[in-house]
């Protein structure tokens, strides 16, 4: 069964029409609510434990407001309708004055607002109203002509006492300042007017020619942007409500030449395609851009002192950067190098471990600024730019086989030149695996990686040898006592040891 805590307000006008608020429990499914025995205008079940309830119109006195659902009628909480003949009474309002093209917000105090149903200005309907209480309304004030009208309020005991508001004709805006004061003309400076009387601005002009656009930001700033107009000083004027301003003077510039301080980056590719930053001034209106005469493949002016473009494919060499305008053409002064790609000549040594670790010398040209070397597309593991024809790096690990060395330069990229990457030689067997001590017995070593054999060693001494094939080398074993191992070493390291018994002479 459904239970009732408090009903808020607890207090209500006999004409019913007050939005109450009841608590309780149990309110799923409630089917009615009754405020005395009377149901309520409307209500509404906002969840188990709150309804949202109109008041019916009913004789004053105290009445019981109860909650009926599925499982019965709830207890009562006593309200009271409270009855009333005197009219609404206005105390005060405030502001008690305002513009003529209406729109002040006014806030009306007093008693009696309950169930309020008009606002009058001087019989003109507020805009809109709001009750906040029975003792305050919100209204908007109408358009009026000038003077002062009576407020009242009107409601269902009937019309307040008037209280006046004066409406006043706005007064023509006055400008104290404009910033800046002069701009190209060219047109475009965005201008900040201060001043007052802003509200309601209809035009703004330099020199009788509206502004491009314009913003009223507040009754005392109004921002505008000036529109193109012939070299010399004119009148910047704001109009609204209340007349046309005071001017106040706007100069207008003839705009200088663009000037070009830097190009970022200052080299590149004679292939073009290098996006580069041209700084400078006067850029606004920008018509073309040109890499030594050639024009960019494409730029933006994005402000008046910055300007991106792509330079187009040139000759090695100087090209010299001009910007052109409306008002003419830069100087010469900033130059942009095209550079020829790098290109390697020769790899020393070309060929290394697997490993990597090999530090290899490589010689070509246009080797200036590079920012990359790779090996098979793997950057090498560290590389200094000796010269414009040198470069020392480190090759890093892969796996064995061709990789070509690829250099990347301010200039573009180089052609790959081979570089060989050797697998660690491995030998499986010696054939015969002792001899005597002094030496001179032909070995067969067998295995795999042992083309570029550079040393057969026999412990720390080093044998005479001849390569077969990848997979076999004949050694001549020097002197040696005990047993000793054998590696052979190739550019791609040294191998596992097999072992290699000196053999004593027999004893006489």
């Amino acid at each position: 069964m459904p239970t009732v805590l408090t009903v808020v307000p607890s207090i209500v006008p006999t004409t019913g029409g007050t939005v109450v608020t009841i608590t309780g429990t149990g309110f799923i499914g409630a089917t009615a609510v009754s405020f005395g025995g009377t149901p309520a205008t409307t209500f509404t079940v906002n969840s188990d434990t709150q309804i949202t309830a109109t008041t019916p119109a009913r004789a004053a006195g105290i009445a019981g407001v109860t909650v009926t659902g599925p499982t019965g009628t709830s207890n009562a909480v006593n309200i009271i309708y409270q009855g009333t003949t005197t009219p609404p009474v206005i105390n005060s309002i405030a502001p008690a004055t305002g513009p003529t093209t209406g729109g002040t917000v006014v806030t009306i105090t007093g008693s009696g607002f309950t169930g309020a149903t008009a606002v009058s200005f001087g019989g003109t309907p507020a805009t809109t109203f709001t009750v906040n209480s029975a003792t305050q309304i919100t209204a908007t004030t109408p358009a009026h002509a000038a003077g002062t009208v009576a407020v009242t309020v009107t409601g269902p005991t009937g019309t307040s006492n008037p209280v006046n508001f004066v409406y006043q004709a706005p007064a023509a805006p006055v400008i104290t300042s404009i910033v800046p004061s002069a701009g190209p003309t060219t047109g475009g400076t965005i201008v900040t007017i201060t001043g007052s009387g802003f509200t309601g601005a209809t035009a703004v002009s330099f020199g009788g020619t509206p502004a491009t656009t314009f913003t009223v930001n507040s009754a005392t700033q109004i921002t505008a942007t000036a529109p193109a107009h012939a070299a010399g000083v004119v009148q910047v004027t704001v109009t609204g409500p209340g007349g046309t301003s005071n001017p106040a003077n706007f100069a207008y510039q003839a705009p200088a030449g663009p000037i070009v301080s830097s190009v970022v980056p200052s080299s590149g590719p004679t292939t073009g395609g290098t996006v580069v930053t041209i700084t400078g001034s006067g850029f606004t209106g920008a018509t073309a851009v040109t890499f030594g005469g050639t024009p960019a493949t494409s730029f933006m002016v994005n402000s008046a002192t910055q300007i991106t473009a792509t330079t187009p494919v040139h000759a090695a060499g100087t090209a010299p950067v001009v910007v052109t305008t409306p008002s003419g053409s830069s100087n010469n002064n900033v130059a942009f190098f095209y550079l020829n790609a790098p290109v390697i000549t020769q790899l020393s040594p070309d060929q290394g471990p697997a490993s990597g670790g090999t530090v290899v010398t490589i010689t070509g040209t246009g080797f200036t600024g590079a920012t990359s070397v790779t090996f098979g597309g793997t950057l090498a593991t560290a590389f200094t730019v000796d010269s414009d024809t040198q470069i020392t790096a480190t090759a890093p690990a892969h796996a064995p086989g061709t990789a070509d060395v690829v250099v990347t330069a301010p200039g573009g990229t180089s052609t790959g030149a081979p570089y060989a990457y050797v697998a660690a030689p491995v030998i499986t067997a010696l054939a015969p695996t002792a001899g005597p001590q002094a030496g001179g017995t032909s070995v067969t070593i067998s295995g795999s990686g042992l083309t570029f054999t550079s040393a057969v060693q026999f412990g720390a001494a080093p044998a005479a040898f001849t390569v077969l094939s990848d997979s076999q080398i004949v050694a001549t074993a020097p002197a040696g006592t005990g047993t000793v191992q054998v590696t052979v070493t190739t550019p791609g390291g040294t191998s596992n040891g097999l072992p290699y018994e000196y053999v004593p002479p027999p004893e006489i």
